[in-house]
């Protein structure tokens, strides 16, 4: 979308929402400057019609169209104080270019998700704790074309008829959005941001998600090609883990990744990166992550990397790692690394495919061979609680084997524990040339 038709767009605060929306006329504070923004929205467009500007440069066409806005509020002589001209400069620039009224929330890197329950209230997290903060929108419509901003490059749309989708910002954060008349509280965007430079096993070990040890562990398991499962709760921090754990592959391996919305920040230079597609407007050319696993396949990877299994792919996930695609890396949402093997037991079977129960459980304990459980706690850490080795069958149940677990004493403190058992497969990383000393097991060192 050009310039000039984003800024005209923007005039009247984007897609209009349909009448069956509950809260269609919900409202934020009135700007008492509202009606001077749209009068010069309509002099710059009239400006900008005779000028060329390259938009490849978001900052400098963004600091452009601020001075040109500032240029026309000296013009026409009204009486504004000097903050209420940055601030109007600075918000139609944002409407135009970038995400509005959140633009400076997306900007600061101590904010890790933005929380858009309609247009008066936004929340932040930072620090791991929920704020509220005095960011609004003009009303419903003003939200929507923000949504619509976001979506609409990425070829997916969002309407009455589909008030539901995933999505990503340019810089790899993560959206979700929903309108009425599902959302009650009108339109509602949650954006989980994700860091310009990805967080090293150093960051994670500083922020207490781990130990030394337990890295030192991960970081051979990965290089010898273990299949590892990241599990974990909504905002536990599993992608963080599983951008970490990816690190670990050599650069010499072609690693496809396969997601709903592009996320996993790899820094090999050998990837390819795959993206599910959702349905046109006819309900046809949807394109799932099952698909995509499949034809991964086909595409001689020596790691398939999946940023989530939801439902009927981790049959073929299951399938790909029993069939010499050694190496793969998942996650999933559970409360316990058990807890993870009942999903995938139950997602197996959303495939289609009846299969016997104990079919199943064989197929998962010959493909996963470890199990990395993570938690956000009470005071907003996330820590790896769990790793756990998936050590086989023992008649009709899995058995599964704690390496390392991390044992909480109190609301906000706690230790990361070594079992002291070796696991079964440390001769695959000592086949591998990995040997490690046996203290990375010894509960007294951690």
């Amino acid at each position: 979308m050009s310039l000039l038709a984003r800024l005209e767009k923007n005039k009247t605060g984007g897609p209009v929402m349909g009448e069956s929306s509950p809260r269609s006329l919900t409202a934020a504070k009135k700007d008492p400057y509202e009606q001077l923004k749209n009068n010069v929205h309509k002099k710059i467009i009239d400006e900008l019609k005779d000028i060329a500007i390259e938009e490849e440069n978001q900052d400098i066409l963004g600091a452009k169209i601020e001075e040109m806005v500032i240029r026309i509020l000296d013009a026409d002589g009204e009486p504004i104080p000097r903050a209420d001209r940055l601030r109007i400069a600075k918000e139609i620039s944002d409407d135009s270019i970038a995400f509005g009224p959140i633009t400076s929330l997306l900007r600061d890197a101590e904010i890790t998700e933005v929380m858009v329950n309609g247009p008066a209230d936004v929340y932040v997290e930072k620090n791991g704790k929920i704020i509220k903060t005095d960011v609004h929108f003009r009303d419903n419509n003003h939200v929507m074309h923000i949504i619509d901003k976001i979506v609409t490059p990425l070829g997916r749309r969002i309407d009455e008829s589909m008030p539901m989708v995933d999505a990503r910002l340019p810089d790899g954060s993560r959206v979700n959005a929903i309108i009425p008349p599902l959302a009650l509280n009108g339109p509602t965007i949650t954006i989980r941001k994700f860091f310009k430079d990805p967080l090293s096993v150093d960051d994670l070990i500083n922020l207490g998600t781990l130990t030394p040890q337990i890295a030192d562990f991960l970081e051979a398991c990965v290089k010898s090609r273990l299949n590892v499962l990241v599990s974990g709760g909504t905002g536990s921090g599993k992608t963080t883990t599983l951008n970490v754990l990816s690190s670990f592959i050599p650069d010499d391996e072609r690693i496809v990744t396969i997601e709903d919305a592009a996320e996993i920040q790899l820094r090999q230079e050998h990837v390819i990166t795959l993206e599910s597609r959702p349905p046109n407007i006819e309900g046809k050319g949807a394109i799932t992550i099952r698909d995509l696993v499949r034809n991964a396949l086909r595409m001689r990877p020596d790691r398939i990397v999946v940023g989530e299994v939801r439902s009927g792919e981790a049959l073929d996930m299951l399938q790909a790692m029993n069939t010499g695609h050694d190496g793969s890396l998942t996650t999933g949402h559970a409360n316990s690394p058990r807890d993870m093997l009942a999903r995938l037991e139950t997602m197996v079977l959303m495939a289609g495919m009846e299969l016997p129960v104990k079919a199943i459980r064989e197929q998962i304990s010959s493909a996963i061979d470890l199990i990395i459980h993570q938690s956000r706690m009470r005071d907003g850490s996330r820590k790896i609680t769990h790793i756990t080795e998936v050590q086989g069958m023992e008649g009709d149940i899995i058995v599964l084997q704690n390496i390392y677990i991390y044992n909480q004493r109190g609301a906000d403190s706690g230790k990361f524990i070594a079992t002291g058992i070796r696991p079964k497969f440390l001769w695959r990383l000592e086949a591998c040339g990995i040997n490690l000393p046996f203290e990375i097991f010894d509960p007294s060192i951690l």
